[in-house]
This record gives structure tokens, C-alpha cells and sequence, in this order.
């Protein structure tokens, strides 16, 4: 089918100006066609020209139809970009930036070397510390971080949020030395980072303001003198950061000094600053933040509002957005307030310009500006369709608001979407961190559901870190069908081996009053029996999922069993062994003949290997002219396939029938490997008892092992001596051929194992690691 020069024409402008964020959110009515300006970038950063449409569509030597116009390639701000950060924020900005055709690094502390974040990484580096350092302070290591850059030819660092992500001393470093700072400009940091700095901004800028301190407070009688002029409650607030860390509500003047103290101590630990603000607390107002989108020349757009009002601890646990239970009105005055705080300072990249609404009367209060990506972002970017992080990279690459996109007019909001952060705390213990082993992770998905996360089965949950998990993200068309996605999100998800805040987010969601759409941050403090999560139900249909009592109750029921069979009663429980009898009748139902009743041949392949010993065995095995097998099921099957846990006394069950069925084979491989390991420090069984009674019972067909070169059964290298006398006692145990690898195929660990079992008189395979 040809296509008219006309048409094809349109269609290359058309998909040249058209905004890659909001087109398919727009009302077709609503859009305007303009001719997009080709020199440079075009609004989806598309490196074009309509010259070359033009020669394309004139061209009539060529078939247009076997000559399609080469599609729009975007422009990649960077070559290779770093995520100063850890967890789900490095995994959310490499994301966008391989999505941009850039490399990725990573960086880590050594207590997050097992980390998700690493895995989707080009490039890892571990960030040195001292040795009585805490975790945190490596990634606080500007130096280093820096240094790590520029020997690994990166060309933008992103600091995702927290650590340094509101640091004017390390964007100003990156930039002195060649790198860019994908946030704001160093002035907009140094204004806003600072919550005193950008208090007195919002004033200028007839933003109206909580009466507060005009600078950072140096000591508590400065906090006390502010008191005794507007009077209690008040709040402090760390200068630098966010997320609730070195915020703390004084309600009595006793409580002033400690409260003082323990906020800026918090506040030195998370950012490096201690200084700390106060200001009139606000009783149970409702918190709402402004996303905004800067260039850098005055111009800024907003990507409409955020209710974050569910808090604890001044930390936020549920956002939503829009705020769609504000009034209209008013959610339009703090659009224009954090423009026109925001361009009046020339913001450039990501913000958020955070408010406090009175509830009594509706009036909005500035309280500060993120100049950084938030943690809830991802509910804007799903009810707009804007890649926030993506054009936070594009800006940092030169791109302004309209080559990226972004036009006011065009951006609009679509339906509602909810945030929860998952956490590993214990609601009950006051929400303290909880640590171990995730034994079971399975991820909620379907329609409209976002996931960012870093968990998986296996993982270490240490206390080192922030304890949040996963953060889900539930879209909808509105409100009831947003919270419906995320309850079922919620009871879907799977995540044992450590406490989890879920049963406390579902108590929070099925409150009548949050099914209103309209809380304040002082709703869980009102309603301590949110945490009360034992005793929690809930109206859901299934009756696994409708009381935490019953939750996870029948795989509970199964560990527990499996436990005891495998463990026995426990005597702290009151079990006492010498009571428990071992003579009950088995009552398995027997397929196979009974053991008196098999056919057991007189001997098997194993005598030749006694009588002729190894090199006649060999000799036998080079003139056999048939197949000879060798079966694995005790050890590589056994170890695929149920992690190596069987009993013991299991296999003494099925042991006669392999003596009879396998008398002709060549061997049983059945020891070595992970199954001494295993059996001695998993199943708490002499895997020597376990060689030599399986021998008895097995006397025709050869054991064969897995031995590990020089690391014997082991996981290191062992002295020779030790090896050597290794070997020798699994002979004498039973064990007949010694199959010997290095998983490095390093051949002087091969040959030591070689050696070894040659000297015990076992019949000796070399093998490869593949």
C-alpha cells in the first residue's frame, strides 16, 4: 500500500512533537499539532531533521515502501550514569537510564554486597569505610564516590534520596570535576536543602508560611526562647534531609533539651548536618506536597499534588494522588504557590514543595522543599505517565521543559493511585525493626499494579538500613476501585521469615475513616488499635486472608511438622526422649516386595573392584563392551531436588532394593558434595554413621563421592595432610570410587585429590566442572 508524501509527512511531525509523557493520557479534542523546531531536540528528544523527510518523500528513484523513513532515535543525555544510592531508589534510576540507552553503576556498602540493586548494574563498586565506621558512612563518602566516577568514566550521578541527595558540597563537587549532579543547581540546594533558607525563600516569594525560627537553632535555650514567645506544642526539624529523620513534637518544657538533643543527633547521623529549626506544630492538619519540574530558566510545571497524610513518626507510610478529596480551589492555589516559589528561584530538575493544610480552616502552609525525587513519586508518574526520573536525566543532559515534554497545559491527571511501603517491622513493638532470613518472597502483580522493591527468598534483612522492603503502587480509575487493587495487593504478597508492617497498611486501609479519602497526619496516633495486628480482621472473602491469625497458618502448620519429623520433639517444648519409642509399626503402604522377600544376587560388580582392586576394575571397565551407569539419585538428584534433606533412616528403607536393582552398575554416587555438610549441620546426623550404615545395607554395588580436589568436602582449601587423611577413612567407611573436581579446574587442586584417593586405594575419576 503507498502512502501519500502528505500523510507521511504529517505523521513524521506528528511523532516529532508529540509529548511522549501525556499524549495518551490527552483527550484527542484537547491536543494541538504544531510543527515541532527540528534544530537540536525535539520535544520527545528526537535527533531529526525534516530536510531529511523532505529528501526522503522526493526522492523518486526510491520506493517509499521498501524505503521507510528511518524511525526517531532518542537522544541519550549520558554515556554512563551512577546511582549514588542503594536499594529500590539505585534499581528505579538505573531502570530509567538503561531505558535511555545508558550504562549503569552501582555502588554498596559491604553489608549490602548481596543487595538486589547490584544485579541490574553494568558496573559495581564496593565503597571502602573504616573499620569501626557505620554502614551508613560509606555511602556518605563524597571523596570516594567521586573517585570511583572519574576512574570509571561516568559522566552524571544521580543520588536517588537521602544520603546525599540534598548535599549543595557534593553537587558542587561532581561539577568541579567533570561530572553532573542530576538534581538542581547548587544555589537551588543551598536555598532549599536548608529548611530555614527556604522558609525565608517561600516568604519572599508571598508563600504563606507556619511561624517558625528565622535560622537553625544552635542550643536548647534557643529552642526554649522560641517557646516562650509562641507557646506549645512545636516541632523540630532537621535544617537538612527529610523523611522524618531529626523530627521530633515537644508538647511539654521539660521535654525541650532531650528532645533537642536526640534531633540533632538524628539529624548528624542521616545527613551529615546537625542543625535543626522549630516551628508552631499544627495539630492534625493534612500534609500535601506539590510535584514540580524545573528547567532552570524560571520556567517550572507542575505534575499536580500528593496526599501524604498517613504518617508515623513524621515518616509517611501511605500516599495517594491526587489529592482528590481537597477542594478544587484549593488545590489550584498550591499549584500556583509551589510555581511560583519554584521559578522565582530558577529551580532546575525534580522538587517537591511541601505543605500543611489546617483542617479547620483550610488554609495551606509551606513547610519545605525536597529539591530530590521522592519516595512516593511513583504515584504521580502513574497518574500522569510521566517518567519523572527519565526527565530528571534528560534536564541534567541540557534538555528544556519543552524538548522533554513537559507543558503545563498538556499535563493532566488520570484517575487515582496509592502508594504503600512495605516495611520489616513489628507493628506491635512499636514498629522496631525486625531482621533475619526472607524464607518465603512472592511479588503481588495485575492490572494496575506497580512494583519497587529489592526483596527476594533467601535475602538477609539486616539492621543496617532503612527497613523498607517493597513499595507497592495500585492504580485505578478512582478512589474505591485504587483501594480495592490495594487490599488484594496486599493479601496476595508473600513474605515470610521476617515481620512485616502488611497486616498494620491493612488495618490503615479498611478504616472507615481512610475509606472516606480523608485523613490527617495525626490518624494513627488517634487510632493506636491500628497496630494491635495479632487480634486484626478483616471483611475479605477468603477466609485464609480474613484474620492474621490465619494468615500463613496451614505453611506455619507445615514447617512445624516437617521440623519435627525431621528434628523430633523439641525438650524445651517438655518432650523427653527417653520416652518417645521408635518400635511403633511402619505404616507406609508397600509397593515393593518386603526386604525378606528380595531377590538379592549374590554379588554385583562391587567384587571385582575387592578381588582385582583398582586397576582391574579398570580393566574391566575399558573391555566392557555394554553401557555402565552410574546413578546419582542419593546424592545430585537428592541435592537438585530436595536440597539435599533426606534422611537417613530413609534411605536405609529404599537401600536393599538399590543393592538389588543396581548390583551391575557401575557405582552409586551418594556421598561427598553438599551431603556431608548438610547432613551434619542441617539434618544433625554423622554423615560417617551415614556412609557406613548405608555400606551394610548396600555391600554389592560400588559408593562412589564427589570429592572437591583440595577442599576434600569443603568449602576451602585444607592442608595436604588432611586431605590425605580424609580419604583414607572414607575408604576404609565404604566409599569405593573418588570422582575428583575443581570448580575452577585448577589442576593442581585436581591433583592433589588425585593423589589423595590413589593413596587410600580408591578407584579414581577425574572430572571437569562445567
Amino acid at each position: 500500500m503507498k502512502i501519500s508524501k502528505t500523510a507521511v509527512y504529517g505523521l513524521a511531525l506528528l511523532a516529532a512533537s508529540a509529548s511522549p509523557f501525556a499524549s495518551s493520557f490527552q483527550p484527542s479534542s484537547s491536543r494541538s499539532i504544531q510543527r515541532p523546531a527540528f534544530a537540536g531536540r525535539s520535544s520527545l528528544g528526537v535527533a531529526s531533521s525534516p530536510d531529511r523527510v523532505e529528501d526522503a518523500l522526493n526522492d523518486d528513484s526510491k520506493d517509499n515502501e521498501s524505503s521507510p523513513l528511518p524511525l526517531p532515535r532518542p537522544i541519550k543525555p549520558f554515556n554512563k550514569v551512577m546511582a549514588a544510592n542503594r536499594a529500590e531508589i539505585a534499581v528505579r534510576i538505573m531502570r530509567a537510564s538503561t531505558e535511555l540507552n545508558m550504562q549503569t553503576v552501582a555502588i554498596y556498602g559491604h553489608e549490602d554486597r548481596y543487595s538486589q540493586h547490584r544485579w541490574g548494574a553494568d558496573q559495581t563498586f564496593l565503597l571502602e569505610k573504616e573499620e569501626l565506621a557505620t554502614p551508613i558512612s560509606a555511602y556518605l563518602d563524597i571523596d570516594q564516590i567521586i573517585k570511583i566516577a572519574k576512574e570509571n568514566g561516568v559522566d552524571a550521578v544521580h543520588p536517588g534520596y537521602g544520603f546525599l541527595s540534598e548535599n549543595p558540597e557534593f553537587a558542587k563537587a561532581l561539577r568541579e570535576n567533570g561530572i553532573e549532579f542530576v538534581g538542581p543547581t547548587v544555589d537551588n540546594l543551598l536555598t532549599f536543602s536548608d529548611k530555614t533558607s527556604a522558609r525565608q525563600a517561600a516568604i519572599e516569594a508571598n508563600v504563606p508560611v507556619v511561624p517558625g525560627s528565622d535560622g537553625a537553632l544552635k542550643s536548647a535555650e534557643e529552642v526554649e526562647a522560641f517557646v516562650d514567645e509562641y507557646g506549645l506544642p512545636v516541632i523540630l526539624k532537621a535544617a537538612m534531609g527529610g523523611g522524618g529523620k531529626g523530627m521530633r513534637v515537644v508538647r511539654n518544657r521539660e521535654d525541650v533539651r532531650p528532645m533537642f538533643e536526640s534531633a540533632s543527633s538524628e539529624a548528624l547521623a542521616s545527613f551529615g548536618d546537625g542543625s535543626v529549626f522549630v516551628e508552631k506544630f499544627i495539630g492534625r492538619p493534612r500534609h500535601i506536597e506539590v510535584q514540580i519540574i524545573g528547567d532552570g530558566t524560571g520556567n517550572v510545571v507542575h505534575l499536580y499534588e500528593r496526599d501524604c497524610s498517613v504518617q508515623r513518626r513524621h515518616q509517611k507510610v501511605i500516599e495517594m494522588a491526587p489529592a482528590w478529596s481537597l477542594p478544587d480551589e484549593l488545590r489550584a492555589r498550591l499549584h500556583e504557590y509551589a510555581k511560583q516559589l519554584t521559578g522565582r528561584a530558577n529551580y532546575k530538575n525534580a522538587g517537591t514543595v511541601e505543605f500543611l493544610v489546617d483542617t479547620e480552616n483550610m488554609e495551606p502552609y509551606f513547610i519545605e522543599v525536597n529539591p530530590r525525587i521522592q519516595v512516593e513519586h511513583t504515584v504521580t508518574e502513574e497518574v500522569t505517565g510521566i517518567d519523572i526520573v527519565q526527565a530528571q536525566l534528560r534536564i541534567a543532559g541540557g534538555a528544556t521543559l519543552e524538548e522533554v515534554g513537559l507543558i503545563q497545559e498538556n499535563i493532566s491527571a488520570r484517575g487515582v493511585a496509592i502508594q504503600c511501603r512495605v516495611t520489616t517491622e513489628n507493628p506491635e513493638k512499636d514498629f522496631a525493626p525486625d531482621t533475619g532470613t526472607i524464607s518465603v518472597y512472592r511479588h503481588s502483580a495485575g492490572c494496575g499494579i506497580r512494583m519497587d522493591g529489592i526483596g527476594y527468598s533467601g535475602m538477609t534483612v539486616t539492621p543496617y538500613y532503612d527497613s523498607m522492603l517493597v513499595k507497592y503502587t495500585a492504580r485505578g480509575s478512582d478512589f474505591p476501585e485504587t483501594l480495592a487493587r490495594m487490599k488484594r495487593v496486599l493479601q496476595e504478597c508473600r513474605i515470610r521469615g521476617v515481620k512485616t508492617n502488611i497486616p498494620f497498611i491493612l488495618n490503615v486501609l479498611t478504616h472507615p475513616l481512610f475509606e472516606s479519602g480523608i485523613v490527617t497526619t495525626s490518624f494513627i496516633d488517634d487510632h493506636p488499635e491500628l497496630k494491635k495486628i495479632s487480634s486484626s480482621e478483616w471483611n475479605f472473602a477468603s477466609p485464609q486472608q480474613a484474620a492474621q491469625k490465619n494468615v500463613g497458618r496451614t505453611e506455619n502448620l507445615i514447617r512445624y511438622l516437617a521440623n519435627l519429623a525431621v528434628n523430633g520433639h523439641p525438650e524445651e517444648l517438655g518432650a523427653d526422649p527417653a520416652k518417645l519409642s521408635h518400635n511403633h509399626e511402619d505404616s507406609t503402604k508397600n509397593i515393593l516386595p518386603r526386604k525378606s522377600e528380595i531377590e538379592v544376587p549374590s554379588s554385583g560388580l562391587r567384587q571385582i573392584l575387592l578381588e582385582q582392586g583398582p586397576e582391574g576394575y579398570a580393566k574391566y571397565v575399558r573391555q566392557n563392551k555394554g553401557v555402565l551407569v552410574t546413578d546419582t539419585t542419593w546424592r545430585d538428584a537428592h541435592q537438585s531436588l530436595l536440597a539435599t534433606r533426606v534422611r537417613t533412616q530413609d534411605l536405609l528403607r529404599c537401600a536393599p532394593y538399590t543393592n538389588a536393582v543396581l548390583s551391575n552398575a557401575f557405582s552409586v554416587e551418594m556421598w561427598g558434595g553438599a551431603t556431608f555438610d548438610v547432613a551434619m549441620r542441617f539434618l544433625n546426623e554423622c554423615p560417617w554413621d551415614r556412609l557406613e550404615q548405608l555400606r551394610e545395607e548396600v555391600p554389592n554395588v560400588p559408593f562412589q563421592m564427589l570429592l572437591r580436589g583440595a577442599n576434600a568436602v569443603g568449602y576451602t582449601n585444607y592442608p595436604d595432610n588432611v586431605v590425605f587423611k580424609f580419604c583414607e577413612q572414607a575408604q576404609k567407611s565404604g566409599i569405593d570410587v573418588f570422582r575428583v573436581f575443581d570448580s575452577l579446574n585448577y589442576l593442581d587442586n585436581l591433583k592433589l585429590g588425585v593423589e589423595a584417593a590413589g593413596a587410600a586405594g580408591g578407584f579414581v575419576e577425574a572430572a571437569g566442572a562445567a
